[in-house]
């Protein structure tokens, strides 16, 4: 079982919705998204209410820890709203150092209604873990315990039953500025799709071809970087390509450089053979000579990632 692990920024939940018909639908065996809503939005609405109309899976994290929506009320009243009868998702809650496990139960208990399973992310180790979890399974049943293996101990796993387990971690080699990737070119990512199972989880998750990192807010970059996964053919590895434009010493004529990078993109993909559910929209941006807006290269990136991993398993 896949994972992807989605900021609700704009153009990211976009993507998952264009997704959802052709990708999405026939792997719903094998996907169920996790969306840490950053602000309260229609897009995110239109979002939740898409995937319970195509009866797929997901958790809708509670209590997010990056973005503005920070009101509990109103992330359950955005699930409310959304949802209708549906009992196909989970209620996400993060657990950090600052959690207040007993406040948290008491909200939850308030929206039980609309609670029909917990998918509980930790974000931190708990020496008390299993005490912690109890008080929670009083009330309400844990579908998934979604580990971040960079917050927590090696073995930290093996507090929860192999059943509910699902892995969590960063493997997108982010560099400090969009030039930096001229001189990657490409970066390891991950081999967890192959090996999740044998390593006693029942699903793996990740934060694509984007990254853990968080901002709110966008800026004019030097240069336009698209980042595209693929599986290296003999391995099945997944590696990630950084395709970066070459005239980068001011912030002007952007979609200049986008045309740059998509340039480089469009021939690997000629020479590799490379395809996915976003290659196609890439090359009609290129035989029209458009540029999309920097979003639109973060909404291909996740698509073509998930449409990938869904491929790989």
């Amino acid at each position: 079982m896949y994972l992807p692990y989605i900021r609700g920024k704009q153009f990211e939940l976009i993507g998952i919705r264009e997704l959802t018909p052709d990708v999405l639908i026939p792997n719903k065996a094998k996907v169920s998204p996790i969306i840490e809503p950053v602000k309260d939005s229609s897009t995110l609405k239109t979002t939740i209410k898409t995937l319970v109309d195509s009866d797929i899976n997901f958790t809708i994290i509670a209590n997010p820890q990056v973005g503005t929506f920070t009101d509990i009320d109103a992330v359950f009243n955005a699930i409310k709203s959304s949802v209708g009868q549906s009992k196909n998702y989970q209620v996400g809650i993060i657990f950090h150092n600052r959690s207040n496990h007993n406040q948290e139960i008491e909200v939850l208990q308030k929206y039980a209604d609309i609670v029909p399973a917990l998918t509980i992310v930790h974000n931190a180790a708990f020496d008390n873990i299993a005490d912690i979890l109890a008080l929670y399974e009083e009330h309400f049943s844990i579908k998934y315990n979604v580990i971040n293996l960079s917050a927590t101990s090696k073995r930290y796993h093996r507090n929860f039953e192999e059943s509910t387990r699902v892995e969590l971690d960063d493997y997108f080699n982010a560099q400090t500025k969009n030039s930096d990737y001229l001189q990657v070119d490409e970066s390891s990512f991950s081999e967890e799709h192959i090996y999740y199972q044998e390593e006693g989880f029942t699903g793996f998750s990740d934060y694509l071809s984007i990254g853990e990192e968080y901002s709110e807010t966008g800026f004019l970059p030097y240069a336009v970087a698209i980042h595209l996964s693929y599986d290296e053919k003999q391995t099945k590895k997944i590696k990630v390509k950084h395709f970066v434009s070459d005239s980068n010493d001011d912030t002007s004529d952007i979609a200049g450089k986008f045309a740059e990078a998509l340039n480089k993109l469009i021939a690997w993909c000629d020479q590799t053979g490379y395809n996915s559910v976003a290659i196609p929209i890439f090359r009609e941006y290129h035989n029209n000579g458009h540029f999309p807006g920097l979003g639109t290269l973060k909404k291909l990136s996740l698509m073509n990632h998930i449409d990938l991993v869904l491929k790989l398993i």
